[in-house]
């Protein structure tokens, strides 16, 4: 059988030897084969590598995303903080005001069983209590009076028949305050916290005492404030004593102002011997230096 060539001639200039190439078809083809076949993995690449491209920009494009996310959240956490605080300190003002005058609904206190006729008649009291001091405030806002916030305390009390000694009026130690209420970085972490209450530096197992009268609703251990004391003072106000070392009082054993219930100590979460003392009227901390003579 008879192959057939492809015949390529060769001009090498006027004076040049003419050379004459042949090429069998079946080489031809398949030079044109490979050529076609490298072309289409050139193209093959050439796309996966567009692509490649396009992915790595679009994951740079959400990283950023995901950084400017985190500002953001981390600037509504800032605000939410700054919110929650000057919230708190909303809700101070507001029971300092209720307490005040006289108004807001009593939360009855949660006692044992055997305290349970002693509860029923000081909510009667506090009843007869919060109907008088409601009398005498629309008295006042009727003649529009606003008399200063101790003189207005002391008429609503003398009002009302109330004992005075049940008002968290008495220092619960002799001390220094080494901790004040509201905004502060915490000793332990270094972040900013809401710090309810005071911390009053005293020598270990310095005696605490009572600040006013009352009913003892709690005498245990917890994480954060260690051995502490809950006293229920009646009208909404409880007293609370943290990092004790000891606790001298037992649930529903009634107390008075002066009387020894704990000692200074280091349990919980504190950095060295002191006192964390709180007022809380309905449930929502207050400044207690207002209250300390």
């Amino acid at each position: 059988m008879e192959r057939k060539y492809y015949t390529f001639l060769i001009f090498p200039g006027v004076h040049g030897k003419i050379r004459k190439v042949q090429c069998p078809f079946y080489v031809l083809h398949l030079i044109l084969g490979l050529s076609l076949i490298g072309m289409v993995a050139l193209g093959t690449l050439a796309n996966t590598y567009a692509r490649m491209l396009l992915k790595v920009s679009n994951y740079n494009n959400v990283r950023n995303e995901r950084e400017a996310l985190k500002t953001r959240y981390r600037s509504l956490e800032n605000v939410v903080s700054q919110t929650n605080a000057k919230l708190d300190s909303l809700q101070s003002l507001a029971s300092d005001v209720a307490l005040t005058y006289g108004f807001g609904e009593a939360r009855r206190p949660h006692f044992p069983h055997a305290m349970l006729s002693l509860a029923v008649q000081s909510n009667s009291t506090l009843e007869s209590s919060y109907h008088a001091s409601l009398s005498v405030f629309n008295l006042m806002k009727t003649l529009s009076l606003t008399p200063p916030l101790e003189i207005s305390r002391q008429a609503l009390v003398a009002g009302s028949g109330f004992d005075p000694s049940v008002i968290p009026g008495a220092w619960p130690l002799h001390g220094q305050i080494s901790g004040g209420f509201g905004e502060r970085l915490d000793p332990l972490s270094g972040e900013g916290e809401f710090h309810n209450g005071l911390d009053i530096s005293a020598h270990y197992g310095t005696e605490v005492e009572s600040t006013g009268d009352g009913i003892v609703l709690a005498a245990e251990g917890e994480a954060g404030y260690g051995n502490q004391i809950l006293i229920d003072h009646g009208n909404g106000i409880n007293t609370k004593y943290g990092h004790l070392s000891k606790i001298f009082v037992v649930i529903g054993q009634e107390v008075k102002r002066g009387e020894p219930i704990g000692a200074v100590g280091l349990t919980g979460k504190t950095t060295g011997p002191h006192l964390h003392y709180e007022v809380l009227v309905h449930d929502t901390p207050v400044n207690p230096a207002k209250y300390l003579r």
